[in-house]
């Protein structure tokens, strides 16, 4: 994974974690990159500090720390010498780059009218590298076919930082879009129209409007975009019949959702939760799944044997919303738009499984 991102980074840096054994630098996830302070990295083993003989050691002492002229170097690296062309970037926290790769920034914030305009001062880094695992969906996807569409029915998928959800979904977009279903009750089915909203260009990893990760060939990139304005652009222009987006949450997504499934189009979205009731507390996902908007819900979370996934249907994402809103009530509601959903959530617990990831 190092050699996915050097060029990204400092030659001095780059030394440094090029002493890394071989496991690791394969297994690199993130590089957290803090100005006279132990140099971090996130591997499948979890976090770990640098040593200067590239030993990995859990606690900082004697640690490898970058310097500040380093920290400057790796910033005009990463913005291409022109800080103020990336200032809506640097607004967010955040930088994409070439591959996918999403660069995290921390500093001193610069507000305008109360909001944050830029960041300045910047000492904090978070190179997270971004993979793409063919397959990674592959068992979960014949448990959320919607028949009585022939496509995928519409579905949250929550987990926490780090577990793997746009990984997941970028796989989910492919195999829609070639038509592989991975089920027998699905033999034949054509490839269905995706449409990516790509607001921090990590799903496709798009350059210049262009993927640079497969993401089948009926797929359509609205790369850098806003969700919400970017989803109703996808369903004016582009007649998707599916739409993938990373992270919902605000107000303006509920809204476009809605529009989406109102206009009969199957929406695959992300939502930061560490689990079901989690992403149910939150206000706007709650009404969506009040209203019936998902048919399916997704679990993520990742385990020393791969990656656990939780297939949850409508009807029992309601009972668990009653349970974690201590609602008495038991009426059970139609599962978005697939018809094909069962009744009744007893019958259907949820599944679980665990797929290499």
């Amino acid at each position: 994974m190092l050699e996915r991102v050097k060029h990204l980074l400092p030659a001095e840096l780059t030394g440094a974690l090029s002493r890394l054994s071989a496991s690791a630098q394969a297994s690199l996830e993130e590089i957290r990159i803090r100005e006279n302070r132990p140099l971090e990295v996130w591997t499948g083993g979890g976090s770990a500090f640098v040593m200067p003989d590239g030993s990995l050691r859990t606690e900082p002492a004697g640690a490898y720390q970058p310097t500040a002229e380093l920290c400057r170097r790796l910033l005009e690296k990463m913005t291409n010498h022109s800080i103020y062309a990336m200032e809506e970037e640097l607004r967010r926290g955040y930088i994409t780059v070439e591959g996918g790769h999403r660069i995290g920034l921390a500093g001193r914030t610069v507000l305008e009218d109360g909001k944050v305009r830029s960041i300045r001062d910047i000492g904090g880094f978070n190179v997270r590298i971004a993979r793409d695992v063919a397959g990674a969906a592959d068992s979960t996807l014949p448990l959320l076919l919607d028949r009585t569409r022939r496509s995928i029915a519409s579905t949250l998928v929550v987990g926490a930082p780090r577990q793997g959800k746009t990984t997941f979904i970028r796989d989910l977009a492919r195999s829609i879009s070639y038509g592989r279903w991975r089920s027998t009750a699905a033999a034949g089915w054509p490839g269905r129209k995706v449409g990516i909203v790509d607001e921090r260009s990590e799903i496709a990893a798009s350059v210049r409007g262009v993927p640079t990760f497969d993401v089948g060939p009926r797929t359509d990139v609205m790369d850098a975009c806003p969700k919400a304005e970017g989803m109703m652009m996808m369903i004016r222009s582009m007649s998707p019949e599916v739409l993938i987006v990373d992270e919902i949450g605000r107000e303006e997504d509920v809204e476009a959702i809605r529009e989406a499934v109102r206009a009969g189009v199957s929406v695959i979205a992300t939502a930061h939760a560490g689990d079901w009731q989690e992403a149910a507390a939150r206000p706007a996902i709650r009404r969506l799944l009040e209203e019936g908007a998902f048919a399916k819900g997704i679990v993520l979370r990742r385990a020393e044997t791969g990656l656990s996934v939780r297939v949850i249907e409508a009807n029992a994402s309601m009972a668990v919303k009653d349970a974690a809103f201590g609602s008495a009530g038991t009426g059970s509601r139609s599962a978005g738009h697939s018809p094909a959903a069962p009744r009744e959530p007893t019958r259907h617990p949820p599944q679980e499984r665990t797929d290499a990831c």
